[in-house]
């Protein structure tokens, strides 16, 4: 699958950012121009059924690691640091396992290798109820939204996806129906699972419980080469609450 991104930087080493579940390029599009500014080619893409990407009715982490494959081939990047928050995380992971020797680094933030419960049921619910057709400009939908999200960056995160439709009203630009029937999916663990001893960098926010003290357990065991950092004042969307924290972490990590 040709996946949409967006590049900011011309020359340097390339380093590929994974967006997680409900988000897209775009959210990276800070964080990423001023990596770029450091001396990077960096490329933030739409994961399948995400953003500008195409849509699919097959939708798991060994569809994500091999789009992430192709993108990588198609673009002739050599040894990338990849990045991926959440969802996006757990692709760069599985594309690790996949593909050893494709990659230099890579960076997780804030999930871990496991499964994870369902916990987007009311999002979910709200997303499919918003009524797209009669709701006349996005104040209507965050306050329809309200009902069933009570963080309003929550809120504004998952609104981005809403776009005008050509006929009136508004549509969203994922995959709502595949992404709400595989959910599950989107918590499940790895596959393959072996060693791979590359440099890891897990990044967790301190207000976070994505990665537990057991978690580092198998992070440790999968990649022995890691090392799992936490950012101070950060809940799950650490390169939101705290880019210039999370920007440090990554540079210092890319020079060792």
């Amino acid at each position: 699958m040709k996946l949409f991104f967006r590049q900011a930087g011309e020359s340097g080493p390339a380093i590929v950012i994974l967006h997680g579940v409900f988000g897209s390029a775009d959210n990276w599009l800070t964080v990423g121009k001023q990596i770029a500014e450091k001396g990077f080619r960096v490329f933030m893409l739409d994961q399948r059924n995400h953003g500008r990407s195409p849509w699919s009715d097959d939708f798991g982490y060994e569809e994500m690691a091999e789009d992430l494959h192709e993108f990588i081939q198609d673009q002739q990047l050599t040894d990338p640091l990849l990045i991926g928050h959440s969802m996006g995380g757990k692709t760069v992971m599985q594309f690790a396992l996949n593909y050893p020797e494709a990659w230099q680094k890579m960076v997780v933030v804030d999930i871990a290798p496991r499964f994870y419960p369902v916990h987007h049921t009311g999002i979910l619910k709200g997303m499919n109820l918003m009524p797209l057709a009669t709701i006349k400009n996005r104040q209507d939908a965050e306050t329809f939204f309200t009902q069933y999200e009570d963080h309003p960056g929550t809120r504004a995160f998952v609104l981005k996806n809403l776009a005008r439709a050509d006929e009136g009203g508004f549509t969203w630009r994922l995959n709502l129906p595949v992404i709400t029937r595989e959910i599950e999916t989107v918590g499940s663990e790895l596959s393959g699972i072996h060693s791979v001893s590359k440099p890891v960098l897990f990044l967790r926010g301190e207000l976070s419980s994505y990665i537990t003290e057991e978690d580092e357990k198998e992070i440790y065991r999968i990649f022995p080469n890691a090392r799992v950092e936490t950012i101070a004042g950060a809940s799950h969307w650490v390169q939101a609450d705290q880019p210039q924290a999370f920007i440090e972490a990554v540079m210092n990590f890319v020079k060792e």
